[in-house]
């Protein structure tokens, strides 16, 4: 570990982390592309049957998967942010069609920021959600090196991390609420607080993971009786009860109960392993039990996140352990319908766990964290040789 510690050291600068973002992030992108005529609506992942619900929002020459007939998961989550997007860029509110908007619409955050793209047209938003995806992440890395003082280094973690790298090649909201979170994070330490409000609040209502990060600076103000930052983290939930309160009367399908149906208590864990148990049984192959595998080292990283906060020293770091522990929480409870089924669902839901880690390491050096590093690092090169040489192109249509 000395070794990659050194490693990490060597390329610990501003100019050296953009380097390894462009680099990293750039293959992809172009590997991604040019699987679909160097298209980059190919990572928006539009689908067919959502593109004839919202044809007067799609821009021309826009790459959409094709599905099965009445199959409405042609393509994926992007589409929707994207068509959300090209609603505020019109000044309306409109929900678009064929999506439901019990559970997506509280998620404004990304739509809003990529809506600001809405000036230069169709594309124009599509160019907003890899611009937002790139700047963000980079800032908030540099903010990031500031926050891990001596041991900033470890930031390159932030840039190469498989889960990051996963919510990317989907443009989901993933990494733009852990990127605002993090900025936030930056401001309150240096006590700017319209910005981390501001901040704060967009990242809330990008994504509801951001509230296990502003638990931990709330408790941490608790413990201390600074009444001050208490008020001023917990008022950013009023962003959120606000918009979720127009919500209320806007859609009268909605209800903040709605997100309950994906939470069964290691349902989806139990699930994928059976399904992993009947791959040897099932008559399928290797094939099959290769397809089954690959969610397996997932299942590893979770069990290796229980380490991070339950080894080392509670009196360190303890208010991050306790915002870790609920992200080890959120992906105990994810069912398997809506996570454990997918790959890219699953891995997805452990982007929320970096940055809780670097801030806890940046305290707590006695911890045991290797195993959690060692499924790092073998995740990422099994989701870069699946969205590079493993990936299998899909039928598409160019719009």
């Amino acid at each position: 570990m000395q070794k990659i510690e050194s490693l990490f050291r060597k390329v610990d600068s501003p100019l050296k982390g953009l380097i390894v973002l462009v680099s990293l992030y750039g293959f992809v992108t172009l590997a991604l592309w040019s699987r679909y005529e160097w298209n980059p609506s190919a990572m928006v992942n539009f689908g067919e049957e959502f593109v004839k619900k919202n044809e007067a929002e799609t821009p021309n020459g826009a790459i959409a998967f094709q599905g099965k007939e009445g199959d409405l998961g042609a393509g994926y989550d992007g589409q929707i942010f994207y068509y959300y997007s090209r609603s505020i860029s019109n000044l309306s509110l409109k929900w678009p069609e064929g999506f439901d908007a019990t559970y997506r619409a509280p998620r404004i955050g990304y739509p809003l920021l990529i809506s600001l793209w809405g000036i230069f047209g169709k594309w124009g938003n599509i160019a907003g959600m890899y611009v937002l995806s790139i700047s963000l992440l980079y800032l908030s890395y540099l903010a990031l090196r500031v926050l891990l003082n001596d041991k900033s280094h470890l930031a390159i973690l932030y840039l190469i991390s498989p889960f990051t790298l996963a919510s990317y090649s989907v443009l989901v909201s993933d990494t733009i609420m852990v990127s605002l979170i993090v900025l936030a994070i930056y401001f309150y330490e240096k006590e700017n607080y319209v910005l981390f409000y501001v901040l704060s609040g967009l990242s809330l209502i990008t994504k509801e993971p951001a509230l296990f990060y502003l638990l931990s600076l709330g408790l941490a103000a608790l413990s201390r009786k600074d009444v001050k930052k208490m008020l001023i983290v917990g008022s950013t939930l009023i962003v959120p009860l606000l918009w979720q309160t127009y919500l209320k009367y806007t859609l009268p399908g909605w209800t903040p109960t709605r997100l309950a149906v994906f939470m069964i208590p290691f349902e989806g864990i139990y699930k994928y392993l059976m399904e992993l148990s009947a791959s040897f049984t099932g008559g399928g192959g290797i094939k099959q039990i290769v397809r089954s595998f690959s969610k397996f080292p997932l299942v590893l990283q979770f069990l290796t996140m229980f380490l991070i906060p339950f080894t080392g020293s509670w009196k360190k770091g303890t208010f991050y352990k306790i915002g870790f522990s609920l992200v080890i929480l959120m992906i105990a409870i994810a069912n398997h319908y809506h996570f454990w089924s997918e790959y890219i669902n699953t891995i997805r839901l452990f982007t929320f766990s970096i940055p809780l880690y670097l801030f806890i390491k940046a305290e707590d050096e006695e911890m045991i964290d290797r195993p959690f590093l060692i499924l790092f690092g073998l995740n990422l090169i099994l989701i870069l040789a699946r969205l590079t040489i493993l990936y299998k192109v899909q039928n598409y249509v160019v719009r």
